[in-house]
Order: C-alpha cells, then sequence, then structure tokens
C-alpha cells in the first residue's frame, strides 16, 4: 500500500459549509511517563506544532488535535465539553479517520490483583479508571496509524528497567511487533529521552501527507523507526568523530575531542541529534560536551548501565585506534608541511618563475 486516503466522514468542527474533513490527533498521554516528550514538541521548528495544528503547510490536510498538554476542554465524563469524549468519539467510529499517538511506557495490567498502574479518564458505567492498555485496546484497532512517541512508548524506557514492579513495556511489545492498522500501517517509533521535537514533528507531518495520498508508505527500520532520521549513528554525525580516527580522546568533559572513553555510546546508537541539533539546529548531547548514553535504543538503559563507565568494547577499539590515529597523525603532519604554505613562485622581482613558457 503506498497511501492512505481518509475516508468521507461526518466532520466534527469543520466550520459550516466546509466540505474538508479533518484527520483527528487522539493523544493519550497517561502511559507511565514524565510528560517530557510532550513538552519538547513545543520546541518542534521543522515544523512547528502550529504549523501543524493549522496546516499551514503545502498539501497539508487539515487535522483536529486533542492533546492533554494544550486542550482545553476539561468538562466532566459524559458533559458538553470533555476532553475524554473524543476518545470515546474514536472508539464508537465517530471521527473516523484518527491518529492515536501514545506517550508513556504501558504497564502489565494482568500481574496484580486489584487497582491499576495507570489510567485516561473514567468509565461512565462504572465511574472507574478505564486503564491505558484498555484504551489502546479500544483505539487501536480503529486508528488510521499508532504511533509512540519516546522511548518509554516505543520501547519501554526508564520504567521497564530490570527489577521494576509494573512489567512495563512498549507499544510493540504490547500490541506485537508484526501488528499493522486498519490502513496497513506498522506502530511508527519515535524514540528519545525526551524526544528530538522535529523528529516527532517531521514524522506527524509524514503520516499526514500520507493520508492524504502525498506520500508513499512511511519507511521504517526493524525497530520500528523511521528510517531516514534514525538511519545513521550518533559517531557517523559528529564533529568529535575525527578525533576518533586520530586516536584523541578527551579525559576531562571540557575536552572538544572524541567521548567515548568517557562513556559515550555514540559509535553504535542510532540517533540524529549531533547533526540535527536540539532546538533550531542548536545544542544536541555531544554537541555541548554530554556523552550519548543511548536513549534512542530498545535496550536503554539497561544495556547501556553505568554510563559514566567506558563501554565494553571500547578499550579494544580505543586501543586500536591509538596506534592506527599516532601512525596517521605523524603522517599528516608530514604533509601539513608541504601544503601548510605557499608555492616557491609567489614572491616579487623581474623573473617569472612559475613555469610559464610563451607560445612565441
Amino acid at each position: 500500500m503506498s497511501a492512505v486516503k481518509p475516508a468521507p466522514v461526518e466532520d466534527q468542527g469543520a466550520a459550516p459549509g466546509s466540505e474538508e474533513k479533518p484527520i483527528h490527533i487522539l493523544w493519550i498521554n497517561a502511559g507511565l511517563s514524565c510528560d517530557g516528550d510532550s513538552v519538547a514538541l513545543t520546541a518542534a521548528m521543522q515544523p512547528s506544532i502550529e504549523e501543524i495544528a493549522l496546516a499551514g503547510l503545502p498539501g497539508l490536510p487539515r487535522i483536529a488535535v486533542h492533546w492533554p498538554l494544550i486542550d482545553f476542554e476539561c468538562g466532566p465524563v459524559g458533559g458538553a465539553d470533555t476532553f475524554i469524549e473524543w476518545f470515546f468519539k474514536g472508539e464508537r467510529g465517530e471521527i473516523d479517520p484518527f491518529v492515536l499517538v501514545v506517550e508513556g511506557s504501558i504497564p502489565n495490567e494482568a500481574i496484580k490483583q486489584e487497582g491499576y498502574w495507570c489510567g485516561f479518564g473514567d468509565d461512565p458505567e462504572t465511574g472507574q479508571p478505564i486503564t491505558t492498555s484498555e484504551w489502546i485496546d479500544r483505539l487501536a484497532p480503529k486508528a488510521l496509524a499508532v504511533v509512540a512517541i519516546g522511548t518509554c512508548a516505543t520501547y519501554g524506557g526508564i520504567h521497564a528497567m530490570a527489577g521494576n514492579p509494573t512489567g512495563a513495556m512498549g507499544v510493540p511489545d504490547y500490541l506485537g511487533w508484526d501488528w499493522k492498522s486498519q490502513a496497513g500501517i506498522p506502530i511508527v517509533c519515535v524514540p528519545g529521552c525526551p524526544i528530538q521535537p522535529d523528529n516527532f514533528a517531521e514524522t506527524l507531518t509524514y503520516l499526514l501527507y500520507q493520508a492524504a495520498g502525498s506520500a508513499p508508505m512511511i519507511p521504517l527500520d526493524d525497530k520500528l523507526r523511521p528510517t531516514w532520521l534514525f538511519g545513521a549513528t550518533v559517531h557517523e554525525g559528529c564533529d568529535r568523530a575525527g578525533y576518533y580516527e586520530q586516536g584523541e580522546f578527551a579525559s576531562t568533559y571540557d575536552s572538544p575531542k572524541c567521548l567515548v572513553k568517557l562513556g559515550c555510546w555514540g559509535p553504535v546508537v542510532k540517533c540524529n541529534v549531533p547533526k540535527r541539533g536540539w532546538i533550531n539546529g542548536v545544542g544536541g548531547c555531544p554537541n555541548v560536551g554530554g556523552i550519548c548514553i543511548a536513549c534512542t535504543m530498545p535496550g536503554f538503559p539497561d544495556k547501556f548501565m553505568p554510563f559514566m563507565d567506558e563501554p565494553p568494547g571500547a578499550r579494544v577499539s580505543v586501543s586500536a585506534s591509538g596506534v592506527y590515529g599516532s601512525v596517521i597523525r605523524r603522517l599528516r603532519s608530514m604533509t601539513a608541511r608541504t601544503v601548510d604554505k605557499e608555492p616557491k613562485w609567489r614572491h616579487t622581482g623581474e623573473r617569472v618563475t612559475t613555469g610559464y613558457r610563451p607560445p612565441w
């Protein structure tokens, strides 16, 4: 399937006489989370959340965003001004098509005898909270696409560490890694702790263009990450990578050299932050002297701890790079001595010494 066309539906917010039907964004931030991904997205600039919400980009379909961070609806369940009613409408098929965005890891509600780990609104029939996992059960089968934002939602993150009591997991662990929406779209994972804001804004924009029939199926890697964002390692986009190749490593955090010996996992981590920066091209972990702790990886944090220690294998690679780099630096210094000066024929005087020969 190359593109998804939204079906004609009853518009839940169009201006009178308008024929354009919105694509609804149902955003659940009630997983185990700090809401850091929602906060990070407010800094997106390529595009900004305002450009997405107001359809300010050419060809972008009109959308209606139901996001707890910015939505002003707050009435009681069953009332005329209740935020949670949009999610019930999604369950009833009244706002098709919609994209389901999940923020926060999904706890295992089956491993306890009473209570609940996390919920999102109340069930009008029972007056009890509806768990986050139940909302996913209700909405995912009817969604145009399911998007997991942040490492907690994508792979479990901090809450899914060894020894946790909740059995927390990511959306692909909960729904299944081979799960696809009714439109044939796999779960889309945009990891980060928190998310790099433009990475998510760009991914959501791609899905909206796909829904409008203007883009092919979103390309994802085997961990369900957008390939154009997570196809290269931190090391490949890092300004410090040249120091690694020359065998020059930082011993303190104020050094501009490679940070591998201080615990940086950049050579193996799929992330574009060093190249893209954090906000408007500025910042990003190694760009400001911070090591990469692998927060975009499925094994984070357990497989990458302790963070400040030299990664396994780094001692061997650092030693090899040190030997290789010392030779390379010596050869380059020899070359530099010959090229870091002007040619001998650039001088004053009455004789041409450039090798020029007149043709007559």
